[in-house]
């Protein structure tokens, strides 16, 4: 690659690349190659259909984009000119859209999208419901280029930020722009990359570090994985925008083990970067510097803080530490040197904000959460997978409008934002504005984006106890509040969805997480309560029901309700016979039944019966009385 080494060359070469690579005139597929869609079939899918072209004879321009959003439809490509959208693509039929829609236009009919077998197709990109309501900034160029040729990021525009930069903003207008946008933290505190910019910057040593968070640990969340899988140039370009505001000459990107692709294609950016004279020396003939480095992270939770985050690339042990002094302050950053961090998606955004301006970035989204969100859309929900939307927009949008609706069209029961650190609204919430403010006032958090939807076969109680476990086993154990509080709320929580809880357990957890959230050291701690604190604000009724009828409602946890047999629905099969480890349930010759004095409760029977004749029925509350009084006599 050519060394490019000015502003001058730059524009020319994209007014080249853009006439060269996006010829409106030659079909071209857009095949989704991100990890979800690898993993259904999508580099066979490529593959065959690069071998269909070439036997037809066919001119084809076939670009790998990194993840298109829609997950849960995988494989998935677009065609265009035409612009024709196609679903759960086989190799098989590969031939047959070559033919139909690279050559004549026609829509392939068996892969368009369809939400359900009862709707017509969709044809076009822009009618599928997933896509309609998304606006994509920080996902701007997912599903658009290849990850791995920088000449199709700048052809769209890439390093415009950097070129209008270097043309005439001071390191000052730079910084001031990011800091009138109010671009906030987008790895889930929301604190304005402006205002961390300045406090690093104000600093008087020389060195300074950038540091990119790609330690994305929560359950279910790759936002910023799919940044960094098909567009690490945004986040290279946002980091030289950030060094260059601050006066750094040295960046790292912390990334997670498990991302072996993400590290793939940054090192390869990196590389392309250095090469055309974008990274490292002398950046366009400006006189600035600014070199990249990869760290990996061995995949603890808690080295997604800051703090913890620098200890791991110093090669000491994740632990956070105590502060003042500040990442962005001499003693407490890299090796002591003032560093500023941000996670993948804020510098994502950089790149756009200086391109078009403050004004523009501030409206999009609401007053204090200006611009968009990604979130990782999953759980109980029909179309799982990325979105990137408005801020301001609401839950219910968000869940049936893009998302489709409830799996199987089960009844909504609540929706946890923000990973294992954050809460879980109920059904009256869905009309709640989605922004930083919105959210925290009612006990949940925006996080890294994490958004996991419930349906009525999610017993509460089990989801906080879910989520309870992995921030518990996660904790570093440094401070005891963490430490020690989130094992003792386990504990009550194990008891409480075994049948064995007390009604003096729902004190003692409501205590615990308000002393935790206040004595923990770091944000890990102090969040590790919030699934369990806003389920029992919003769900009480079901520890309740846990504590004193034993009994779930959703028929999860185990040791809890009556087993019977409905004898109208038993067929006889004999299923719950062969299941049960007790010999618990008796056959007469006329019928089943259960024996509860050798019944453990533990679902075998329940989770095998063809015709859902086993019911879990609460237990009588005189009886449920008897045992606890018994247990606290004998405790």
């Amino acid at each position: 690659m050519s060394r490019i080494n000015n502003i001058e060359e730059l524009k020319s070469l994209r007014a080249v690349l853009e006439e060269e690579l996006f010829r409106p005139e030659t079909p071209r597929v857009r095949a989704c190659c991100g990890t979800a869609c690898i993993a259904s079939g999508a580099e066979k899918v490529v593959a065959e259909l690069e071998a269909a072209a070439k036997q037809k004879g066919v001119e084809v321009e076939v670009v790998k984009t990194g993840c298109q959003g829609l997950c849960q439809k995988g494989p998935v490509m677009r065609v265009e000119p035409s612009d024709i959208f196609y679903q759960r693509v086989r190799k098989e039929n590969m031939a047959k859209i070559v033919d139909y829609t690279v050559v004549s236009g026609i829509p392939y009919r068996e892969h368009l999208y369809r939400s359900d077998f009862m709707n017509a197709p969709v044809e076009k990109v822009s009618d599928v419901p997933f896509y309609k309501k998304q606006l994509r900034i920080a996902l701007r160029n997912n599903g658009m280029i290849d990850p791995g040729n920088i000449h199709q990021y700048i052809a769209l525009g890439g390093y415009r930020g950097a070129e209008k930069m270097f043309s005439g903003m001071t390191p000052d207008d730079t910084l001031a722009e990011v800091d009138k946008a109010n671009l906030r933290g987008r790895g889930g505190a929301g604190f304005p990359a402006g205002k961390k910019w300045k406090h690093t910057k104000s600093d008087k040593n020389p060195v300074k570090f950038v540091i990119a968070n790609g330690d994305e640990g929560d359950p279910g969340a790759f936002m910023d994985r799919a940044i960094m899988e098909g567009d690490p140039h945004s986040l290279l370009e946002g980091m030289l925008i950030c060094a260059y505001a601050i006066g750094a000459n040295y960046g790292f990107i912390y990334v997670r083990h498990e991302y072996p692709m993400a590290v793939r294609h940054l090192e390869r950016a990196i590389r392309q970067g250095e090469e055309m004279g974008l990274l490292g020396k002398n950046i366009l003939g400006s006189g600035f510097d600014f070199t990249v480095a990869i760290r990996e992270g061995a995949g603890a939770f808690v080295c997604g803080e800051s703090t913890a985050l620098v200890a791991s690339i110093e090669g000491e042990r994740g632990f956070p530490r105590p502060r003042p002094p500040r990442l962005s302050q001499t003693g407490g950053g890299l090796w002591g040197y003032p560093s500023n961090l941000n996670n993948i998606e804020t510098y994502a955004c950089v790149p756009y904000v200086i391109d078009k301006g403050a004004e523009h970035f501030l409206s999009i989204g609401t007053e204090n959460s200006p611009g968009t969100k990604v979130f990782a859309l999953t759980g109980k929900v029909k179309n799982t997978g990325l979105v990137e939307v408005p801020m301001g927009i609401t839950l219910r949008e968000i869940i049936y409008d893009i998302g489709g609706g409830v799996l199987n069209d089960k009844g909504f029961k609540a929706v946890q934002t923000g990973g294992p650190s954050g809460g879980c609204l109920p059904a009256d919430m869905l009309d709640l504005k989605v922004d930083f403010d919105s959210l925290k006032k009612v006990g949940s958090m925006m996080g890294s984006g994490g958004m996991v939807v419930l349906d009525e076969d999610n017993c509460m109680v089990d989801v906080a106890k879910f989520f309870l476990s992995f921030t518990q086993s996660e904790s570093c154990g440094k401070c005891p509040p963490c430490r020690i509080g989130t094992s003792h709320m386990l504990e009550i929580l194990e008891r409480i969805t075994t049948g064995k809880g007390v009604p003096e357990d729902l004190d003692h957890l409501e205590k615990l997480g308000k002393e935790i959230q206040d004595g923990a050291l770091c944000g890990l701690g102090q969040s590790a309560p919030n699934p369990v604190l806003s389920t029992l604000k919003y769900f009480r009724e079901e520890y309740e029901e846990h504590i004193h009828d034993k009994y779930c409602r959703a028929k999860t946890c185990r040791g809890l309700g009556e087993f019977m047999i409905d004898q109208v629905n038993c067929i006889a099969c004999g299923l719950c016979v062969k299941a049960c480890a007790f010999d618990a349930v008796t056959e007469t010759k006329d019928r089943f039944y259960i024996d509860r004095d050798y019944c453990t409760k533990c679902k075998a029977c329940y989770m095998v019966c063809p015709t859902n004749a086993i019911h879990i029925e609460k237990v009588p509350k005189a009886k449920s009385e008897k045992k606890e009084a018994g247990a606290n006599v004998n405790g």
